[in-house]
């Protein structure tokens, strides 16, 4: 079975685990943008520590988790968005105002809404995560 999208079969892995209430995930998908989409969630604070896993078969990512996820998901399609359409967005993906977060690629790396409206810019939407 081939899966389609990488991040969200992480993102769906973390979730799961912690609805079970598990302290880490080991997960095959490995890749740069799975890496900088957990460093983010990391210094928000909604996933801990994580690291690569060398090994014969292919490197792995274990993720130890906090507790603190309530969703995640991606987001398709990945809507192309203007600094002005930011809280049409907010309203659609996040259950209150401050409250989680949006990832989105701009042309400086992926950045959280929150730092895409400081900056002022717009960029594609990813995932998000509350």
């Amino acid at each position: 079975m081939s899966l389609n999208n990488p991040l969200a079969n992480v993102l769906s892995f973390i979730q799961n685990y912690e609805k079970l209430g598990k302290n880490e995930v080991i997960t095959k998908d490995n890749s740069k943008l799975i890496k900088k989409v957990l460093e983010i969630m990391q210094r928000e604070g909604y996933v801990g520590s994580y690291e690569e896993i060398r090994d014969s078969k292919g490197n792995s990512l274990k993720i130890n988790l906090l507790g603190n996820i309530n969703k995640t998901n991606v987001i398709r399609p990945q809507f192309q968005i203007k600094m002005s359409e930011f809280e049409k967005f907010e309203k659609r993906y996040l259950p209150a105002k401050d409250f989680g977060i949006i990832i989105l690629s701009t042309n400086e790396g992926l950045l959280t809404h929150k730092e895409a409206k400081e900056k002022n810019i717009g960029g594609k939407l990813i995932a998000y995560c509350y």
